[in-house]
């Protein structure tokens, strides 16, 4: 089967993460090192990667959140009293398997993104 007919059936099929990830190893001189299920499996991992990333993008703007904040942009040298390690230990997620609850409080600054986190345990 053609490369252009598989990758218009693997559309057909809505696996477009499966399809991008065929056209990314058709370019890859390197790839035919790999034994058929090893590829198969970065085909399919794909596909569970991007498929999570919609899921997860759809949730994001369904919640149609004011402000995009991220971790990576809060500023420490506010006097705050956050520490990195503490926000470190918060964003490993530890205390969500541990079935533990994290209560936020305190005022935020939507212009510089920093948060107050408290852990409860």
């Amino acid at each position: 089967m053609l490369l252009a007919q598989t990758l218009e059936k693997l559309q057909a099929l809505r696996l477009q993460g499966m399809a991008l990830a065929l056209e990314e190893q058709h370019g890859q001189t390197d790839i035919s090192q790999l034994d058929f299920e090893s590829r198969l499996g970065l085909l399919v991992e794909r596909q569970w990667v991007w498929k999570e990333n919609r899921a997860v993008a759809a949730r994001l703007h369904a919640a149609q959140l004011k402000i995009a904040a991220a971790l990576e942009d809060i500023n420490y040298h506010h006097p705050r009293g956050l520490k990195r390690a503490q926000i470190d230990q918060l964003r490993a997620s530890d205390w969500i398997q541990k079935h533990r609850h994290c209560l936020i409080t305190g005022p935020t600054n939507p212009t510089t993104h920093c948060y107050t986190w408290r852990r409860h345990s």
